[in-house]
């Protein structure tokens, strides 16, 4: 069961944010920058040169990496909370990656580590990269430091997501079930408030979109915003797998892919939470905002 903290009049140290020249990692340290003194946050990154940006606001940056224990804990040097950015590589031995970089965090003295895991994260869910998110909660719940998991709603751009509707006037996917997809730049804000904020969460939370949608209700909303009708084209699973691979997608990440539409047509993303609207003191953004946006962009 989650558990809330209240931390009231306790001192706050160093925020330690990993990732913080990727979209997520780097939105979060903006919102923080917001919210807390520069001198308090802390990044750790491939790159400095990339993170310039930060230091010239008076964040401290510091090169560190996954595969660099040494370099992770001079990075977390300080820290009372490390914020670790998961990492997305399929290729690699991600659970061993996030093992040396929970190590890294406790060894620096972190109190707190959250880490950024996935919605429906859960024993059974057919997407794969659950597997590596649960292994990883599991290794922070050994670590004996305090920590949290936020499991993160999908939060990818919906024209990834969705495919060249806008060219094509079809959203053409394998068969799915309801998902509350849900806005990076919001799932940002809420980090960066559970960071910054006098809540502490123990364990996982979901941070999702208010509402689950299917591909069949995003047809509907796309068309209600463009005043032509938007089809939903279902695809057999082994035809879209042949169809991805001949425009170029390896046969590796496809069948990743159809993995996730299998999750969602299981109900393993179905459950939509209100915390993130709690978080963010206002809801969230909408698929239908978002498409919106996108169309008037």
């Amino acid at each position: 069961m989650t558990t809330l903290v209240n931390l009231c009049g306790k001192a706050k140290n160093m925020i330690v944010v990993t990732g913080a020249t990727g979209g997520l990692g780097g939105a979060t340290v903006e919102h923080l920058l917001r919210r807390v003194p520069a001198d308090r946050i802390g990044v750790s990154v491939r790159d400095p040169g990339r993170a310039r940006h930060l230091a010239d606001r008076g964040v401290r940056v510091r090169q560190g990496s996954y595969e660099d224990p040494a370099a992770l804990r001079d990075s977390f040097a300080g820290a009372e909370q490390v914020l670790l950015v998961s990492g997305n590589d399929p290729a690699a031995d991600m659970v061993g990656l996030h093992r040396r970089a929970v190590e890294a965090a406790v060894e620096a003295g972190a109190h707190r580590i959250l880490y950024t895991s996935q919605h429906g994260a859960v024993p059974g869910n057919p997407y794969r990269p659950s597997d590596v998110h649960l292994a990883t909660e599991a290794i922070l719940g050994a670590s004996g430091a305090a920590w949290t998991a936020l499991r993160n709603g999908a939060y990818g751009p919906l024209d990834q997501v969705l495919g060249p509707w806008q060219r094509t006037g079809v959203i053409a996917k394998p068969e799915d079930g309801p998902v509350p997809y849900t806005d990076r730049a919001d799932t940002a804000e809420a980090t960066a408030a559970v960071l910054a904020g006098d809540r502490r969460f123990d364990g996982p939370v979901n941070l999702t979109a208010p509402a689950a949608v299917t591909f069949d209700d995003l047809a509907g909303i796309a068309s209600d915003l463009t005043g032509r009708t938007i089809a939903r084209v279902v695809l057999d699973d082994d035809q879209w797998i042949a169809d991805q691979i001949a425009t170029g997608v390896p046969e590796q990440m496809a069948r990743l892919m159809l993995t996730y539409y299998q999750a969602a047509r299981a109900g393993y993303f179905a459950e939509a939470d209100p915390l993130l609207a709690e978080l963010l003191g206002r809801e969230p953004h909408t698929v239908a905002d978002r498409l919106a946006a996108d169309l008037a962009a």
